[in-house]
């Protein structure tokens, strides 16, 4: 296999990891493929969140490295996103109850790797020092379609007044509604970053509204 000294950084290449602070944008997202995990509860206290993170990416590291040495296709890991939702949606985007909260987790993998390569990661990934929810990790692909995003810049809990703008004004004012679950990507690494200073793509799917 001839190998190549290439890596490509999606966050670069993709205009689906592309946006901007203070403007909404639409998207065209084309359908991407993640590890996914699948959880409940305040991601600050649940070690179901933790432990979905500290599954994810040992896998994701192995398939880079697997598709740089088979495929000769190298590439930066991709960072972390979220897609969030409550029964109760404002749970989610008013009162910011976490507990309410259902959640899953993904880190987007590319169109090239397989299942078989999925699987040969997940077994060697539970070889030694098996993560505790490497079961629940699986690949996935998402398809989202038409999308609006923002960047938002501070922390997680200063979220609420974008999502509202964006619910409750761009979206209905230009004759859109919602199609979709609530997705985050986060570009900064939440565990190194200060609060104020994270920056995460907020993006919500939608389709043409059709009045009642």
């Amino acid at each position: 296999m001839k190998k190549t000294d290439d890596k490509i950084d999606f966050k670069k290449s993709l205009d689906a990891y592309q946006a901007h602070r203070g403007r909404f944008r639409i998207v065209d997202v084309p359908d991407m493929q993640y590890l996914v995990s699948d959880g409940h509860g305040d991601p600050n206290t649940s070690p179901a969140f933790r432990e979905a993170v500290e599954a994810l990416y040992p896998v994701a590291y192995k398939l880079k490295f697997a598709s740089k040495r088979d495929l000769g296709r190298d590439y930066v890991v991709p960072p972390l996103e979220g897609l969030w939702w409550a029964e109760d949606m404002a749970a989610f985007t008013v009162a910011r109850d976490k507990s309410r909260w259902d959640w899953t987790l993904m880190l987007m993998v590319p169109d090239w790797i397989d299942q078989t390569m999925f699987n040969v990661a997940v077994e060697q990934t539970g070889a030694k020092r098996r993560p505790a929810r490497l079961d629940d990790v699986r690949l996935q692909t998402l398809s989202e379609g038409r999308c609006v995003q923002t960047l938002h810049v501070g922390s997680f809990d200063d979220e609420a007044g974008v999502l509202a703008q964006l619910h409750h004004g761009f979206i209905p004012d230009n004759g859109l509604r919602l199609a979709g679950t609530h997705h985050e990507i986060y570009l900064s690494d939440y565990r190194r970053v200060a609060p104020d200073k994270q920056r995460t793509i907020l993006r919500q799917p939608i389709t043409i509204g059709i009045e009642g």
